[in-house]
């Protein structure tokens, strides 16, 4: 599940926001192929549709969307779009939710067209797909909606909503049973979770969660909710907090893996720091309850953490390599290279290097060289790369549940 990150906190969000226009809201060559834009004149000409992409992959730049084929990472559309806006899959083969000003708006990445459909919301933030379902998290209203993106088409799906009792940041996932575990807070104050059952009756709840912000599943569904100070673990029936090892220690986001009851988390410990920029991550052991720490020995972003096929963490550092981990012992077991050094921009939504898994494939981007490339995770061989007309930013692609 892909998880979309924000700053420390939510007055920090709200001015961020406030200020932006538009959100919160496997090949088989080693060489670049240069980026080609559709012939929208022989399109309008002939009448006949566009062609489809296979497997999409997308990035947002400022100013739009391009869409790319994700095997010869071609360039397929430009979709102009103004201001800031983010990408998260949708949860079909087809489709992505492109989060912009007035909510989360519906990409038919493989038809190469921003649709009308929209689920409307203010400030919109986490898209989680879980279960065969789409969550998404409208910050400024607080509401969840919940649907199946398999009836993602040309009208807007059925769906069901849950209002929080104040709007947040925050992040809701629903189980397979329809439970819903969801985030407490106010615009002010974010203090834990609450779960819910399928009529949306509380089940359960804890308040022991400073700073509640990301989610992600591990095997066996046990869902990690980040805070301020470790995290909560949500598994069979109960919710579990697991401290970080010291007073502060902020997991922010994560990344889950069916494959692994491990989860992997950011880990920043300065409090007072403007711009921290951490060397150690977290694995937060769902079948223990106990959380190991794991210094990578370079820093990395919020936009660095996913997993691989066979549920390994994998860390796209800041000197340009991506770190194999293995969950279980905690042992860097692999460095990938992808691209050369690079820094963190103190502005969060400034481009910066991404990393975006789908199967075997590792997607990289590297706005300075306004570089994409397709990596294999298994022999660690650059499989394709392409330049492309403006610095990538945000980069994520088509994933069935």
């Amino acid at each position: 599940m892909n998880h979309v990150a924000r700053p420390r906190t939510a007055a920090a969000v709200s001015t961020l926001l406030a200020a932006s226009v538009a959100l919160t809201a496997c090949g088989s060559t080693g060489e670049e192929s240069t980026a080609k834009t559709s012939d929208k004149a022989s399109e309008k000409a002939s009448g006949t549709p566009a062609a489809q992409v296979a497997n999409p992959i997308v990035t947002t730049y400022d100013g739009g969307l391009y869409v790319l084929d994700g095997t010869t990472l071609e360039l397929a559309e430009d979709i102009p779009l103004e201001g800031f806006n983010r990408v998260n899959p949708a949860g079909s083969n087809r489709h992505v939710m492109v989060s912009t000003a007035s909510g989360f708006q519906v990409l038919d990445a493989a038809g190469r067209k921003l649709t009308d459909i929209e689920f409307e919301g203010s400030k919109p933030g986490h898209v989680v797909r879980h279960a065969g379902r789409t969550i998404l998290f409208a910050d400024g209203t607080g509401v969840v909606t919940v649907f199946d993106p398999k009836d993602l088409g040309d009208t807007k799906p059925k769906s069901e909503t849950y209002t929080s009792a104040a709007p947040h940041h925050g992040v809701a996932i629903q189980l397979a049973d329809g439970k819903l575990v969801t985030t407490l807070g106010t615009e002010e104050k974010r203090v834990g979770i609450a779960v819910l059952d399928k009529d949306r009756k509380e089940i359960t709840r804890s308040e022991e969660c400073p700073g509640v912000h990301g989610e992600a599943a591990a095997r066996g569904e046990a869902v990690v909710i980040g805070c301020e100070d470790g995290v909560l673990i949500y598994k069979d029936g109960a919710i579990k907090k697991v401290g970080s090892p010291a007073e502060y220690g902020r997991i922010g986001n994560q990344a889950g893996s069916d494959e692994s009851r491990v989860v992997l988390g950011d880990y920043k410990k300065d409090k007072d720091a403007e711009l921290e920029r951490p060397e150690e991550v977290s694995l937060i052991n769902t079948g223990t309850g106990k959380m190991r720490l794991v210094d990578i020995g370079t820093s990395y972003t919020f936009r660095s953490l996913a997993r691989g096929p066979h549920g390994e963490g994998l860390v796209l550092g800041t000197d340009g390599k991506i770190h194999v981990i293995d969950p279980e012992t905690g042992k860097v077991t692999r460095r990938i290279s992808a691209l050369g050094p690079w820094q963190e921009p103190l502005d969060w939504q400034q481009p910066r290097p991404a990393l975006f898994v789908r199967d075997h494939t590792a997607y990289v981007s590297d706005p300075s060289s306004k570089k994409l490339m397709a990596i294999d995770i298994e022999s660690g061989k650059q499989l394709v790369a392409t330049e492309l007309p403006k610095a990538p930013n945000e980069l994520s692609g088509v994933k069935e549940h």
